[in-house]
């Protein structure tokens, strides 16, 4: 009997090595595969934000088989039209080449009201939250790998409202095998954030884990985009999103179930064949309103190593309170919010926004019409002049000696390089001064950077209308004058440089809290030709500014629109070229900087000469008003009267 049962073991044991063997190569890394993912599956920390449409989660991710065999989804195809394909599509239906397929979901995307949160709260009541685990390897750099975590959230409700949003985390292991990972912690965390990523090393202290092992994650509210902590975040460009990502207030917490995505891509379309859909996640809109691609179509999908080396350092938080508070902060994110919103309206719905446009451009044209624009002979100063003949004669001035003004205009060049500089240094002051370079902290000094920038562009403009005016008088006077001969007259007045400073500083402060900005306005025409009055009337700071407030009095829509607003058009003329040149071209980002700074230095010594003329209109009209009219005019001719 003992050898009997010696026997069966033995046969067993042999069988078990067979079936091991035969078994296909991607079981067994499937095992390693599931217990990585578990390992260090996220937890995620959404926004509970006060009820909105009614009672209930936030989007939450969601489980994917949710979307199949539902009624109130659909599979389009991609000809226009009456394009449907299939209601309710199961999973399978997405496998093949569907190219410029598309699901589409209950509701407007661009006119989402309830629909599709009441919609994802529908979904998640049958099946709990879920991520996706993939883990993957990367043919340029054998011997790491990476393991992601994707989320499915059914509704993107942000600046770029589309239907269907994948957004996921990936951490990096040195070693390309599963069973080994779970013996390694990670080398590098990604978090993606829009288009682009945030990175940490597994031990940073901005990474949040639980137990040791579990990465937190902060999604924002409305986009998605995954954080490290919770705070009001700022973008400025499509890595970052343009826009403000909010991830304060995060009191929803929860561990998604997680599903493991097989490594092996015929284990993967097995199991999960809607891994292969070809289409896009979402309803078809235009642009960036259009629904997402899946992940499988991500470049992060079979280049995960490489994708990582494009993560960034940090992202950046506004400070609480004080002066660079949130305040401002609020402005600048409600304002893009509106004109998200703007936006929105124009594409569901343009003809009103046609109307309105054709409305601000006949009133644009008809104010252009009404006009005067003859004479402006650029020399003979002291002549008054009307809106339309001050900008004649800025640009006649301008032509006549492109070489001087261009070169004028060249002084903005280094001050831009300052401003880059003394911004790089703040952005690194953290590791100098070993400050935290996270959230809050790390949005002060973004903050700052941003009001000292601001300061010295304003600076630099300053000192261009002291060159510019001092060169229009030697013109007006006959005189010849070549660009060093023009800063050494400037520079003769010491007082222009206070002058400036106080300037600036004075409004920066002002524009600083939103409900001061209506009064920097005010105080900015007020002093706007404190430059002139310093220069060409040699007064000191003080009494300069008090000249220029006695200059503007009745005057004030007229200076204020060829000088504020003119200067704030050459300011802003210089990144709308480099945004429509994105749009356009695929030109890469530093040709476009160039090209932004090139149209900042054309432009400004055109504001500078309109400044300079409606100062001598204003000083004109000054003069006229004070000329005491005789009690009885005498007679100009004799009249014969019948």
């Amino acid at each position: 009997m003992r050898h009997a049962r010696a026997l069966a073991a033995a046969i067993v044991l042999i069988a078990a090595v067979l079936l091991a063997g035969a078994a296909p190569a991607w079981a067994s890394a499937t095992d390693a595969e599931t217990q990585l993912a578990a390992k260090f599956a996220p937890e995620i920390r959404l926004v509970d934000d006060p009820p909105r449409c009614g009672e209930g989660e936030p989007y939450v991710p969601i489980d994917v088989d949710g979307l199949f065999d539902q009624p109130t989804v659909a599979l389009r195809g991609p000809w226009g039209g009456n394009d449907l394909v299939k209601v309710g599509p199961a999973a399978s239906d997405l496998a093949g080449d569907l190219f410029d397929y598309h699901l589409d979901f209950p509701g407007n995307a661009l006119d989402p009201g309830c629909t599709y949160l009441d919609w994802s709260r529908r979904l998640t009541a049958a099946r709990p939250p879920a991520v996706y685990a993939h883990v993957t390897t990367d043919p340029d750099y054998p011997g790491q790998l990476a393991l992601q975590y994707w989320m499915f959230y059914v509704y993107n409700d942000w600046n770029n409202l589309h239907e269907g949003d994948w957004e996921m985390i990936q951490l990096n292991f040195d070693t390309d095998d599963p069973a080994q990972a779970l013996n390694q912690t990670p080398t590098l965390v990604g978090y993606s954030q829009h288009e682009g990523g945030e990175k940490a090393s597994w031990d940073d202290p901005k990474l949040q884990k639980v137990d040791g092992t579990h990465p937190v994650v902060y999604p924002a509210d409305g986009s998605h985009a995954n954080f490290f902590d919770s705070e009001l975040y700022l973008g400025a460009s499509g890595e970052q999103g343009v826009g403000c990502d909010d991830t304060r207030n995060a009191g929803l917490v929860m561990s998604p179930a997680v599903r493991t995505i097989p490594g092996d891509q015929a284990a993967a379309d097995s199991e999960f064949p809607w891994i292969g859909f070809q289409g896009r996640w979402g309803e078809q809109q235009p642009a960036f309103f259009n629904g997402p691609t899946g992940p499988n179509l991500k470049t992060q999908w079979t280049a995960p190593i490489t994708w990582s080396h494009g993560w960034r350092d940090r992202a950046y938080a506004v400070p609480v309170g004080g002066v660079l508070g949130t305040r401002t902060t609020d402005f600048f994110c409600g304002a893009m919010a509106a004109g998200s919103r703007l936006l929105w309206r124009a594409v569901d719905n343009p003809l009103p926004t046609v109307v309105a446009v054709l409305a601000v451009l006949a009133a644009i044209i008809w104010a252009l019409r009404r006009a005067t624009w003859r004479p402006a002979a650029p020399l003979r100063l002291a002549h008054r002049r009307s809106w339309g003949q001050v900008l004649t004669a800025a640009a006649r001035m301008y032509a006549a000696h492109p070489r001087l003004y261009l070169g004028i205009g060249l002084l903005l060049l280094p001050i831009s390089l300052v401003i880059t500089g003394i911004q790089a240094l703040l952005l690194t002051a953290s590791h100098i001064l070993g400050v935290a370079d996270q959230g809050a902290a790390a949005g002060f000094f973004v903050l700052v950077a941003i009001t000292i920038g601001s300061m010295l562009t304003w600076l630099g403009l300053g000192i261009v209308q002291a060159v510019t005016a001092r060169a229009m008088v030697e013109f007006d006077a006959g005189r010849k004058l070549g660009l060093i001969d023009a800063f050494r007259l400037a520079a003769a007045q010491g007082r222009v440089l206070w002058s400036i400073a106080i300037f600036v500083v004075v409004t920066s402060l002002l524009t600083s809290s939103v409900i001061l900005i209506p009064f920097a306005i005010w105080f900015a025409v007020r002093w706007s030709l404190v430059v002139p009055a310093v220069v060409l009337e040699g007064r000191r700071p003080l009494p300069a500014f008090q000249r220029s407030a006695r200059l503007v009095r009745g005057h004030w829509v007229k200076v204020a629109t060829l000088t504020i607003v003119l200067g704030i058009i050459a300011i802003v003329l210089g990144p709308l070229v480099g945004t429509a040149l994105i749009l356009a071209t695929s030109l890469p980002l530093w040709i476009l900087n160039i090209v932004a700074g090139i149209v900042y230095v054309l432009t400004m010594p055109f504001v500078a000469l309109a400044t300079g003329y409606v100062y001598f209109d204003m000083r004109v009209r000054e003069e006229l008003e004070d000329r005491t009219q005789p009690a009885v005019l005498p007679p100009e001719a004799e009249l014969g009267y019948g």
